[in-house]
């Protein structure tokens, strides 16, 4: 099922309205992206921008955030397109364009314009990412963009009966080369070139240039920049996120004879193939709309689209590394008087009994199993504020279940303050202190007055 990403609601698992002070947005911002720019750090993410992208009047702002994340040590590529230029050269040149099923068929005098428009590019990004003016975003910035013959091509050859001549495809990227340059943190900047032992130049398509760098350098991240928002479905709503299944079933329907279509479907199977060529995750963000690559990268929700062989979000069992990131989780909780506080000593004795929901870093969610006998205490069901209300608690409380189900426990049981009815609805009843097993009855604080409920297994 195809998903639409939705800002966070309350949940009632939670069981708790957290009283904080009101920093200014820019300090929620950028407390909120803090996991985020610890996650992406060392991070290798290719840059996919087509021609439109770089022909738009955001492109600055594009270039701005690249700069951005380069002060973040985040290891970028950047490839680039220029089909719209290259079109409108020709087109002042009187050569035609020719074209079959997509794909541009390359002869000796196409091929020097093409050159020539794609240098010109070339020196246009160069040129911004060298932008350092003092009030500019990129004030006292250092980036160093660099090129090389790391993409190797062969010809397309005949196809249909046509002949493609000079247009290519990659053959191998020369991946050590690439590493070398993000070692010495420079942005490789490649074009829709590839090149030949022979020493021909073949014209290739910029998004099998990206996706197959993204693959050779196993890249944590391809992004593609388009003119949409990111992929639609058949109503114009944001997908925002996709399996390769979905997209695949995606591409069926996507092309309706436009350029725009055209170029789109192109960039998507360039994703769907990266992401099964083991890219981590590909996205497709506006080009358009400023701070679209930021929000993406650096945000709960995004602003485009995301492609994963798996979810993003993974349930996992809690490790010792986590303690830090768990005390973090339930301190509001715990602030609250809704959870007993726990000890950082406490939680690492009881670490192996935890779940977690991870996300980009962030733990979502967190529960424990508790065993005592017979039974098993359902303890710190906690989600993070900003994802209440996405079934976070109940996909962890189903999970501990089975697990006590595994190990042969005839029941679980669950204390509560605040979120007794919560649990009611997830099958379980009012009990007793009596129905506590002894060793966690001896626990039991009369003045917190918790409610006790039981689910028989």
């Amino acid at each position: 099922m195809l998903r639409h990403r939705a800002r966070p609601q309350s949940d009632a698992s939670a069981g708790c309205d957290c009283v904080t002070d009101n920093p200014l947005p820019y300090v929620q911002w950028f407390r909120g992206a803090s996991p985020y720019i610890n996650a992406h750090r060392d991070r290798t993410m290719v840059l996919m921008l087509g021609g439109d992208a770089l022909a738009h009047e955001n492109f600055d702002n594009v270039i701005h955030d690249v700069a951005l994340l380069a002060s973040l040590d985040v290891r970028l590529v950047l490839v680039f397109g220029a089909r719209p230029q290259i079109d409108s050269a020709l087109a002042q040149a009187g050569v035609e364009a020719r074209y079959h099923k997509n794909l541009r068929i390359t002869d000796p005098a196409t091929l020097a314009l093409v050159r020539r428009v794609v240098g010109d590019l070339r020196m246009q990004i160069e040129a911004k990412l060298s932008m350092g003016l003092p009030g500019t975003p990129m004030a006292q910035s250092r980036i160093t963009a660099t090129g090389g013959n790391w993409v190797t091509a062969k010809p397309l050859g005949v196809i249909d009966g046509i002949d493609h001549e000079l247009t290519g495809e990659v053959r191998r990227v020369d991946t050590a080369g690439l590493i070398a340059q993000l070692d010495a943190r420079c942005i490789p900047l490649l074009g829709p070139f590839g090149y030949a032992p022979s020493g021909d130049v073949y014209n290739v398509a910029y998004e099998e240039v990206a996706a197959s760098v993204a693959a050779a350098l196993k890249a944590d991240k391809l992004i593609a920049l388009d003119d949409d928002r990111g992929l639609l479905d058949e109503d114009g709503e944001l997908l925002t996120e996709m399996t390769p299944g979905e997209l695949e079933h995606w591409l069926e329907t996507a092309e309706d004879g436009s350029d725009a279509a055209s170029e789109r479907a192109r960039q998507a199977r360039a994703l769907l193939w990266a992401v099964r060529s083991g890219v981590r995750r590909c996205h497709v963000v506006s080009h358009c709309d400023d701070g679209a690559l930021i929000e993406e990268l650096f945000t709960h929700q995004g602003s485009g689209t995301q492609i994963t062989e798996h979810s993003a979000e993974r349930l996992r069992p809690a490790q010792l590394d986590d303690v830090g990131r768990l005390m973090e989780l339930t301190a509001p909780l715990e602030r609250a008087g809704v959870l007993l506080p726990r000890t950082r000593e406490r939680i690492e004795r009881e670490i192996a009994h935890f779940w977690v929901l991870e996300l980009d870093g962030l733990l979502t969610a967190c529960a424990a199993l508790i065993p005592y006998a017979d039974s098993g205490e359902i303890a710190c069901l906690v989600t993070h504020r900003d994802y209440q209300g996405q079934d976070r608690a109940e996909r962890l409380l189903r999970h501990l279940e089975r697990i006590a189900r595994r190990q042969g426990l005839a029941q679980v049981f669950a204390l509560s303050t605040r979120t007794a009815a919560w649990f009611m609805e997830q099958g379980y009843r009012i009990g007793a202190v009596a129905d506590l097993p002894e060793a966690r009855r001896e626990q039991w604080t009369p003045e917190r007055a918790s409610k006790v409920l039981t689910k028989s297994l």
